[in-house]
């Protein structure tokens, strides 16, 4: 035909290369679902519809970002194809939160009421592998002992001997060493996997607030006590480095350390005429011969709540008492040097009027990137941005709402007691969660919201919300594992 450009087929049949790229290069432009069904007309389309270019091309475009290493060690699992459809699994069944979509266990063993509950990193940080992992809990309770659970088996790993009633627990960053509090001030220290007591230190206090937190990979555990004062420990062999008073003669029960883990803030929700502080970390955890720790009063009184801002280290977001009602408060936080000291200055970015129709005992506070805020106190939760506008509300719980948190873009949160269920909002915008997922509990959860690094689906039982509360004597945790968002 005169006139058109006529491509010579044979020449193609000598380059199958060129042809696998056009192919690759077609199916560029179909959606994953007929991509699938594309690999399975013949051995080359397969071979086309199988390239990690495409796949990749997929994540990248769905996610900003994708960690292929979670899916394993093994080289041939990690895989573009098998993140994106796990990936998609887990969403789907997040977004739905049918009572199919998570796995329920019961750990049984503690005699006493359980205070805290904390995740072990089954394998390394540096190459995690969920979807074989056998991740190990730990658990506190009031029963004096500290145990570890393998999670997928259900089975206790070890139990620590019994010492007083036990009221807290965390984890080391590393997901290494357990830190456990008593009712007479002894903080303890305990390897993850084995359960050996690594050391001991004696606060004198019947209450403490555990903070452990890594700078410049030196391990530190700040401790608030019931008297007031914050004293900073080295190492798990728990080496003392310094105290400071910070509520005289109130506990330390808030206690949060900065992202870039610059800034210390520490208060007390017990009085209202107290203002919170903001200390230096370097001051804590060295510090000066002779020198008090760098710290800084907080301008606001009866603080409930705060929060770092998680893209901008140095904003702290307080929830305070305000002149007639509660108010919400954003100060950043820096140090201005002159020839002769070092002081610390809290200046105020925004504040507005909180008006909640109800308010609770329990305030909650959590923020997203740099400009949203996620506030719950009883049955109610708002969103709320930076300058205060009002993003999102919900009021779908019966019974208050004890723990929250924001993941990736997704909001988390549950109830205190009986209403069985733990929500889950996912945002379609940067800073409002509108779609709805809804996990049904099996009997009611007044601990800290569980989310696991396991993202593996294996079947489990379902859970009868009508299940009774077990009775005291014989306590069983209720893991679930809410499906994240991101990876």
């Amino acid at each position: 035909m005169r006139g058109r450009n006529v491509i010579d087929v044979n020449m193609d049949l000598h380059q199958p290369q060129l042809i696998a790229d056009c192919l690759i290069h077609t199916f560029s432009f179909l959606p994953e679902e007929d991509l699938i069904r594309a690999s399975a007309v013949c051995k080359d389309w397969n071979e086309a519809a199988e390239s990690p270019w495409l796949w990749r091309r997929f994540c990248l475009q769905r996610w900003s970002f994708c960690n292929l290493s979670v899916l394993g060690s093994e080289q041939e699992s990690r895989s573009w194809k098998r993140y994106f459809l796990r990936r998609c699994h887990l969403e789907m069944k997040m977004a739905k939160g049918s009572s199919g979509g998570y796995t329920c266990k019961s750990l049984r063993g503690h005699t006493g009421r359980v205070v805290g509950f904390e995740y072990l990193q089954g394998n390394s940080a540096q190459h995690p592998d969920i979807w074989n992992s056998s991740s190990t809990v730990c658990s506190a309770s009031s029963d004096g002992t500290v145990r570890a659970w393998d999670i997928q088996k259900g089975q206790l790993l070890w139990c620590s001997p019994v010492q007083s009633p036990l009221t807290a627990i965390v984890s080391d960053e590393r997901r290494e060493v357990v830190i456990s509090a008593d009712c007479e001030g002894h903080v303890k220290t305990w390897r993850g996997l084995t359960g050996q007591e690594v050391a001991s230190f004696s606060t004198a206090s019947t209450h403490c607030a555990l903070l452990q937190y890594n700078v410049n990979s030196n391990w530190f555990l700040t401790v608030g006590t019931g008297r007031g004062s914050v004293c900073t420990l080295a190492d798990p062999t728990l080496t003392q480095k310094s105290s400071v008073v910070v509520c005289d003669g109130f506990k330390v029960d808030m206690l949060l350390v900065s992202p870039d883990r610059k800034w210390i803030f520490a208060g007390t929700k017990d009085s209202k005429d107290l203002s919170p502080k903001v200390i230096h970390t370097e001051s804590l955890t060295s510090p000066s011969e002779g020198e008090d720790p760098l710290c800084q009063s907080v301008p606001v009184t009866g603080c409930q709540a705060a929060v770092f801002m998680p893209t901008q280290p140095a904003r702290l977001a307080l929830v305070h008492q305000g002149p007639w009602d509660k108010a919400l408060t954003v100060f950043d936080v820096a140090i201005q040097k002159t020839k002769y000291k070092s002081e610390i200055q809290v200046q105020q970015v925004e504040s507005f009027p909180l008006t909640l129709t109800s308010w609770s005992s329990r305030v909650l506070l959590a923020a997203k990137d740099s400009d949203v805020l996620v506030l719950a106190a009883g049955l109610q939760l708002r969103v709320y941005s930076l300058k205060g506008a009002l993003l999102a509300s919900f009021e779908e719980h019966t019974m208050p709402i004890s723990s929250m948190c924001v993941v990736g873009s997704a909001l988390i949160w549950n109830p205190r007691t009986v209403n069985h269920t733990t929500r889950v909002k996912r945002a379609k915008s940067p800073s409002v969660f509108p779609s709805t997922g809804q996990l049904p509990r099996g009997d009611g959860f007044s601990g800290p919201l569980l989310t696991s690094a396991d993202l593996e689906e294996r079947p489990g039982p379902r859970v009868d919300p009508g299940e009774p509360v077990p009775p005291a004597g014989r306590l069983s945790h209720r893991v679930q594992r809410v499906h994240r968002r991101r990876l």
